[in-house]
């Protein structure tokens, strides 16, 4: 469930448990409580009073913490789009980034040829990507089909490596 969500839907149970929902998801955010006032502009003082337990948060405070949880997190249809094969992708650890005071989602699209990175381009773009991450086999096409930024994976290490285990074959 959506750290938002699960912070909707703690606020409905109870003070303690929005509390405890609140450090959480701040932890998983990386973020201090410090830092999350200053992006979200709800004030330190309210928000340290809320995780203490010494103030209930009115609805227009909630609003904002959810609002901003979502724009953090890209859940909002702000993701970035990687497609790949499935070996690559599963060689991706993290499936958030963090990049000044944002916190980027990264969505995996599984593609075993150019047809299916294509396809999974149109659909990545249609479920609200931000941008797209690909092969350069196929980032001149999905870059002429797609209105989205297009980023082209360039695997200059893995080429190397997969050259040496060639070549060691071959002896």
């Amino acid at each position: 469930m959506p750290n938002a969500e699960r912070v909707m839907r703690a606020a409905f149970q109870s003070d303690e448990a929005l509390r405890d929902v609140l450090k959480d998801v701040l932890s998983e955010l990386g973020l201090s409580a410090r830092e999350f006032s200053r992006v979200s502009t709800i004030p330190q003082s309210t928000l340290y009073k809320i995780l203490s337990g010494h103030r209930e948060p009115n609805i227009t405070t909630l609003r904002q913490i959810v609002r901003t949880i979502r724009q953090l997190e890209g859940s909002e249809g702000k993701f970035i789009a990687i497609i790949a094969a499935r070996p690559v992708l599963d060689k991706i650890e993290e499936k958030k980034m963090r990049l000044g005071d944002r916190i980027l989602v990264l969505r995996e699209y599984s593609a075993t040829n150019i047809e299916e990175a294509i396809i999974a381009a149109i659909r990545a773009e249609r479920d609200g990507a931000a941008a797209l991450v690909c092969a350069p086999i196929v980032s001149p096409t999905v870059e002429k089909l797609l209105t989205i930024p297009v980023a082209t994976i360039s695997p200059r290490e893995s080429v190397m490596r997969a050259i040496e285990v060639a070549a060691r074959k071959i002896e």
